[in-house]
């Protein structure tokens, strides 16, 4: 699906999202949406990959450039009228992504994204939408991304690990263009991550970063193994302009703001 598509889906799911009344035990659309045929925008891809600080040229994608490749499916997914969650006030709250071996960017791909199942949280329901991409009939490239609709529940606040800052690795000035130059690349135009008068009317007071772009940041700097398993959790929005602190050790990975504020979490393990 093209880029220029994305547009009407979030219209969509913005109009259809007043009437929906989230909860853990709803039905939800079973059938996979699957696109046959993949090839990937070299050009595209390497403005991707500038943005978020990969090196470009390579002839394998980014660990986290097929969660963009699916997420037009996602989002038709997610806007569609059997879909039980409003799309218009959905959270991304976590991401655990598999490599299974490196993808080159020249290859053929079949991708599938699918509806895993909805669960209770304690903010509210949470869906799990699968991503997919094969080659040749295998699994090269899974993701497991968990979207969060917020309403009134009866469950008690759960309790968070709390553990000491990871060694600093780097500091990061982000410029309050980064949500509109990684929508970009990504066909994400969430309004919340434009512009600081579009973020306004969600509640936020500036614009704040794509989760997947700062997923994306971080593991450019860390590094992944060819085969390798990925989990990332988003805690706290990251506001642009702004700094945020890089840290990393013995797998994990992690953005810090001001006053220890912990916006992302993550860990990267081998598969064998």
């Amino acid at each position: 699906m093209a880029d220029r598509n994305l547009l009407p889906l979030l219209i969509r799911g913005a109009l259809r999202s007043p009437f929906k009344r989230p909860r853990p035990d709803a039905d939800f659309p079973r059938d996979p949406l699957v696109v046959p045929g993949l090839r990937v925008d070299l050009a595209r891809l390497a403005a991707y990959e500038r943005v978020c600080g990969f090196a470009t040229g390579e002839d394998a994608l980014p660990v986290t450039y097929p969660h963009v490749l699916g997420f037009p499916s996602a989002m038709r997914l997610m806007s569609g009228r059997d879909f039980p969650l409003p799309l218009l006030s959905l959270v991304h709250t976590s991401v655990e992504i598999t490599r299974h071996r490196l993808l080159p960017a020249t290859g053929t791909y079949e991708l599938t994204v699918y509806t895993a199942g909805l669960a209770p949280h304690r903010r509210g329901t949470e869906a799990t939408v699968v991503t997919e991409l094969r080659e040749h009939g295998e699994v090269v490239w899974e993701s497991r991304s968990t979207y969060l609709a917020r309403h009134r529940t009866r469950a008690a606040a759960a309790a968070r690990e709390v553990r000491e800052p990871l060694p600093a690795v780097a500091e990061w000035q982000l410029g309050g263009d980064i949500g509109r130059r990684y929508a970009a690349v990504s066909g994400d135009r969430n309004p919340i991550h434009l512009h600081p008068l579009t973020a306004r009317l969600f509640g936020f007071p500036r614009a704040i970063a794509h989760g997947m772009w700062t997923v994306a940041r971080c593991l450019a700097a860390y590094g992944v193994p060819p085969a390798a398993r990925i989990r990332a959790e988003f805690r706290a929005p990251v506001l642009l302009p702004g700094t945020v602190v890089y840290g990393a050790g013995d797998g994990l990975f992690e953005l810090r703001g001001g006053s220890e504020r912990v916006h992302v979490v993550g860990r990267v393990c081998p598969v064998v």
